[in-house]
């Protein structure tokens, strides 16, 4: 497994955490991305406008990132997002919140009254200086990103969020955190258990894994000799010294690791990316771009994973679920199968409980 623990050293938080000591010795943090606490519009404009402010996310210069934020994304995006959101939005709230939620509870049942688990969302409710308020007094924390590859703009502003707001604590507690699990086995197997059973009721013409994107220039920051990174068509089809750290290489190792698992023939999957925004270069092939040429090379039955997610959300559940598929239908495909991300199922669990108890 790739996953690989690193210890706090340092950090700067905006002021000291304090609140009453919990009885558990190691606190276990749970870390997603984040969404929006509800359709409206105006809680989508707050979600987007944390989450578009950091500068991991928008790697630009401050004023420009300003400019952009205020001037062409805040006064048109959000309504377009709410009206998304409100296609996805269940009794209970963000699917993300009830998968995320129903985990740290799998979780904390089978580490036992040894460990308290909690999570926290780098942007939005409950917030990460939330969670960790609740582990206060515990001689060990353990953060997991919930993010399969590593990106900075995601795993990146979690972990240093988080670890700022540790060194912060009155009484700083030894921190461990899981590095990305993209082809850990045990993510694998449970990504290939969800699925195994809906694609051979389906049996599909090909299988798609979609993932989300990023612009080249984030990636090509992980080169700094500017000499390989994009600089062939195979550059990211092994894992090696130079691309490790790569998300586009650790995305195209998930999917040979669950064709490996699922026993998939070479040709009958393909990878792409999805969610890009406009205004820059992307990482290549995008997801809409991909369809029509399934299509016109006779694929009429599509399955698609999306496992640069560990629970199920906006980006899977309407922009492929439902955009998808509807883009799908509207070229003349048959059926599209979207396929569940691990969420809280129990073995994806037990996996999350077994890189607990490796790091504790």
């Amino acid at each position: 497994a790739s996953a690989a623990p690193c210890s706090l050293v340092s950090g700067l938080a905006p002021g000291p955490i304090t609140c009453s000591p919990m009885s558990a010795k190691t606190g276990v943090l749970l870390l997603q991305l984040g969404t929006a606490d509800s359709p409206s519009v105006s809680d989508v404009r707050r979600y987007l406008r944390e989450f578009l402010s950091d500068p991991r996310v928008l790697d630009m210069a401050a004023p420009l990132r300003a400019l952009l934020l205020n001037a062409v994304i805040l006064p048109f995006r959000p309504r377009r997002s709410a009206a998304a959101y409100r296609k996805i939005w269940t009794e209970d709230g963000s699917p993300l919140i009830i998968h995320t939620a129903a985990l740290a509870g799998a979780v904390q049942a089978l580490l036992g009254e040894g460990h308290s688990v909690v999570f926290g969302m780098r942007y939005g409710n409950p917030s990460i200086e939330s969670a960790l308020k609740r582990l206060s007094g515990a001689s060990r924390i353990v953060v997991l990103p919930m993010f399969p590859q590593y990106a900075s703009a995601s795993g990146g502003s979690a972990v240093e969020k988080t670890l700022g707001l540790v060194a912060g604590m009155v009484h700083i507690p030894e921190a461990m955190v899981l590095g990305p699990f993209y082809d850990d086995p045990g993510f694998l197997a449970a990504s290939a258990a969800v699925a195994r059973p809906l694609l051979d009721e389906f049996r599909p013409d090909h299988i798609l894994f979609s993932y989300h994107g990023l612009p080249e220039k984030q990636i090509r920051q992980g080169d700094p000799s500017g000499e390989w990174c994009l600089a062939s068509a195979q550059c990211c089809a092994e894992i090696g010294d130079s691309n490790r750290f790569c998300y586009r290489a650790q995305c195209h190792a998930t999917t040979t690791g669950l064709a490996a698992v699922l026993g998939l023939e070479p040709g009958s999957f393909s990878t792409s990316f999805q969610s890009r925004l406009a205004g820059q270069k992307w990482i290549e092939p995008y997801t809409d771009k991909v369809l029509p040429v399934l299509f016109d090379s006779g694929v009429r039955r599509l399955a698609v994973f999306t496992p640069s997610f560990a629970a199920d959300c906006l980006e899977t559940i309407e922009e492929i679920g439902i955009r998808g598929r509807a883009q799908w239908t509207s070229l003349g495909g048959e059926e599209m199968l979207l396929i569940p991300c691990v969420n809280a199922e129990p073995d994806w669990a037990e996996t999350v409980a077994e890189m607990v108890r490796g790091l504790s």
